[in-house]
């Protein structure tokens, strides 16, 4: 049986948003051979939503309670082998269904790419011979591929569990129970581990022989890790090789042209990173393979004989058949992933109806990088969101803060033996409470007590793009993480039309303005870092001149290779790219430090 990962048909892949908007994707486009990332942040949602699920396919629920033994990584992994249970079924009906217009097969085949597998597709359809074309009917039903469900966990999303006051031991961690979850499913896909290293959480992994590969180099539970750059692909896939676990995927993710939580780093352009993978993708395979092979060895395991896959994929802000096309032929990556644009594909994700509207409606304003996040780390949100509005009314009524009614990011001890998190109403009365005695000017004040009550209560509210439509939770105040190439995108689309879109086939509307993805991607770094400078001229933070410089000189860096390489990233608007570019190098140069 072929690896979804290894052997996708699609050259995309829908990457996670949020807990809520893709917590059922795959049940939508896993039969289309379409991947999508399901977050396991949220095990009170997985449990709703397995519930929902049961009941619209008839299938006995039996409820996983809180405080039973090993809820969540047993919530978890029944929801999983539910999802994977409907979606064989699915894929089934549809190898069984007609070759005729509109029929789930047909839908299957006129979505794919240009391919062998759509060459043999369209030679069917052109074949007039009863015979003939009932053959070659068997060999495309044998060669249709089904899409992954894959899993992300946030690494750092790690609290630690109570009962009665008393841990219950690193295995049960948020972060870890959810892995273990994933492992004792029987999904044959890949876990997404994201926001840096774990290490406990990494060793954790070798316990599960899922993540070894069988003496044909079969994985059936693949690691992807996503990364920012190429060092941090070598420092983290080699942590793993000495362990024996095999990054079968390293998805490198744009530093702030994404949703959700943005990771600035040091300047580092999407560009010149991808140009490394290029350049040294040989290289890393080769390193790796060496370490990896010695651990097994040590382990006693088989390696096999062939050297193993690796691949190299890329997201974050990603509009345009040409930009999609741009990544893999000059990159050669080996796919895309397309986030915030099917925020306007309810026929894919979760969305309420008022907030498709919002999105519809939103301007270059009205998606912000914000401080939303208990986390400490920059968080894309819609500023129009119930849950914005929510959290503006509770400033506004002197009751600032959230009843933190889930608690999956609870990490501060400021006040409490207990952690809390830093979005709560418990913490953040104490925390405006110590800051009215602090002695500092009314600017940095000003300051403080905007950073504090800008938390939001992310954890809860990112659920509600599900459980407000499903009427799990109809007066959830639903938070919406889109990136900023959200405001391109306008009109309500189908599936079929945004993989046409992203294709090349056909094209949505966008909206006028939007920049190179490369373009847009630098103008945030140059804001940022320009809102950065401002804030310690006025002593409000305490970044030190050096980084600022290693930033500035990161993005020159990455302003000369694309100067270097326009002729090759964008065909018939050399000029108006280079034009485009050379305005943010001198907006850059007017940045004083």
């Amino acid at each position: 049986m072929n690896h979804p990962l290894m052997h996708s048909v699609h050259k995309f892949y829908i990457p996670v948003m949020g807990t809520g908007f893709t917590i059922d994707t795959p049940l939508k486009v896993a039969r289309y051979g379409i991947s999508s990332v399901v977050s396991l942040v949220d095990d009170v949602l997985i449990e709703q939503m397995r519930r929902r699920v049961s009941g619209d396919n008839d299938t006995p629920f039996e409820e996983i309670k809180a405080k039973d033994d090993d809820s969540r990584a047993r919530r978890i992994t029944s929801y999983l082998n539910l999802m994977d249970d409907i979606i064989q079924k699915q894929v089934s009906s549809l190898r069984e269904s007609i070759f005729e217009k509109g029929s789930e097969i047909t839908r299957y085949f006129e979505m794919l790419p240009n391919s062998p597998l759509r060459t043999a597709y369209q030679k069917m359809q052109a074949t007039l011979d009863p015979q003939e074309r009932a053959r070659l009917q068997k060999q495309l039903r044998q060669k249709i591929e089904i899409g992954a469900i894959d899993v992300n966990i946030m690494t750092k999303l790690d609290r630690v569990k109570l009962l009665k006051g008393e841990t219950l031991g690193p295995k049960f961690s948020d972060a870890m129970s959810a892995l273990r979850g994933f492992a004792q499913s029987k999904l044959r896909s890949s876990v997404v581990l994201s926001a840096g290293m774990n290490r406990k959480l990494f060793a954790y992994l070798a316990e599960f022989s899922d993540f070894f590969p069988d003496e044909t180099g079969d994985i059936p539970k693949r690691i992807v890790l996503k990364v920012s750059d190429f060092r941090s692909a070598l420092i983290q896939g080699k942590l793993l090789a000495r362990q024996g676990l095999w990054v079968s995927e390293y998805r490198v993710e744009s530093g702030l042209n994404c949703g959700g939580h943005a990771f600035g780093g040091k300047g580092t352009l999407l560009g010149p990173v991808l140009e490394e993978f290029h350049n040294e993708r040989a290289r890393l395979a080769e390193q790796l393979q060496v370490v990896w092979s010695g651990a097994m060895e040590k382990l006693g395991r088989h390696v096999p004989s062939e050297p193993m896959d690796l691949r190299v994929t890329v997201q974050g802000g990603i509009g345009t058949a040409e930009e999609n096309e741009l990544l893999e032929e000059k990159y050669e990556v080996d796919g895309m992933g397309w986030a915030s644009p099917f925020l306007l594909v309810p026929e894919v994700v979760n969305i309420d109806k008022d907030h498709l509207k919002k999105i519809q409606a939103a301007g270059e304003n009205d998606v912000h990088l914000s401080g939303a996040s208990p986390l400490g780390v920059p968080f894309w949100c819609l500023k129009t969101s119930s849950s914005e509005e929510h959290r503006l009314e509770l400033i506004h009524d002197g009751k600032p803060g959230s009843q933190c009614p889930k608690g999956f990011l609870v990490s501060n001890t400021e006040f409490t033996k207990v952690p809390i998190c830093t979005a709560s109403r418990a913490y953040q009365r104490r925390k405006l409470n110590e800051l009215k005695d602090a002695d500092i000017s009314q600017i940095q004040r000003n300051f403080e007590e905007q950073g504090i009550k800008d938390k939001a209560c992310i954890c809860h509210d990112l659920a509600g793009a599900a459980t407000v439509p499903y009427g799990i939770d109809p007066d959830a105040s639903t938070a919406v993480c889109c990136g900023p190439n959200t405001v391109y995108f306008s009109k309500v689309a189908r599936l079929r039309e945004m993989v046409d879109h992203i294709y090349g086939r056909a094209r949505l509307p966008l909206n006028s303005g939007r920049p190179h993805m490369f373009l847009k991607e630098l103008s945030l770094h140059v804001e940022r870092l320009r809102n950065e400078v401002e804030r310690r001229k006025q002593g409000l933070i305490d970044s030190a001149p050096k980084s600022t410089q290693v930033v500035q000189d990161n993005l020159l860096g990455g302003i000369r290779h694309y100067r270097t390489m326009a002729g090759k990233l964008v065909t018939g608007q050399r000029e108006e790219f280079l034009s485009r570019l050379e305005k943010l190098r001198r907006d850059l140069d007017q940045i004083k430090f």
